[in-house]
């Protein structure tokens, strides 16, 4: 029976020292292969782009190009891996503009070489892992989630296609740019967004977008 490949991992950091230490943890585990180093956002994308790791691991205030802009980017590109982003900053509104982006892992850096591991294996195999630290504001967000499922019982009743455009919606994105994103007409995004009204009983010009944006975290 072959053994399984290991995990191929970049990672991305402007500060040499810190990244240095990362890239040690990573070479003492014989089931990740680290394939990539970046000191910044624009090099980070062009290394993903060029190496596909399983894994990236990004500082979220890299220069030249956040972390935030790079997974939108990625998004954008559809590229298969996981994310797990790195930050100095205890900020619950990072966390959710990151898990908004379908980012799995998220790691402060104080605490970064500790997790560093479980939270490779963890994103590679299609799991999230937020550190222990920023538990508090996983729950509320989990908590937010439930109310908003209580007060508006039709996002139960959207398809994943139109759960889709709704949290692009969230995005500030027009219907051209979601049909171009989903490779569809925007005859197909507007009927999506009749349906999204009609299902969460939204009316008015702007309703859906003002509900879309009051509860981006929580869809």
């Amino acid at each position: 029976m072959n053994a399984p490949q290991p995990i191929t991992v970049l990672i991305a950091d402007d500060h040499p020292i810190f990244r240095r230490g990362l890239c040690e943890v990573i070479a003492g585990d014989p089931g990740l292969n680290l394939v990539a180093e970046a000191g910044d956002g624009d090099q980070a994308l062009d290394l993903i782009q060029a190496r596909h790791p399983a894994v990236a691991v990004l500082d979220i205030h890299m220069p030249k190009r956040s972390g935030v802009r790079v997974a939108r980017d990625l998004r954008d590109l559809r590229w298969p891996g996981a994310l797990i982003f790195l930050t100095m900053d205890n900020e619950e509104g990072l966390l959710n503009e990151a898990l908004n982006l379908g980012v799995l892992g998220y790691l402060l850096k104080e605490n970064a070489v500790a997790e560093l591991l479980a939270a490779i294996h963890s994103v590679a195999a299609g799991k999230s892992y937020v550190c222990q630290a920023l538990s508090p504001s996983l729950l509320r967000r989990r908590a937010a989630a439930e109310v908003l499922r209580a007060q508006a019982p039709g996002l139960d009743r959207l398809t994943p296609a139109e759960r889709q455009v709704l949290k692009l919606i969230a995005e500030d994105r027009t219907s051209k740019e979601i049909a171009r994103f989903l490779g569809c007409s925007v005859r197909t995004i507007e009927t999506h967004r009749l349906n999204i009204s009609r299902k969460l009983e939204l009316s008015g010009t702007h309703s859906l977008l003002r509900f879309a944006f009051n509860h981006k975290s929580e869809l």
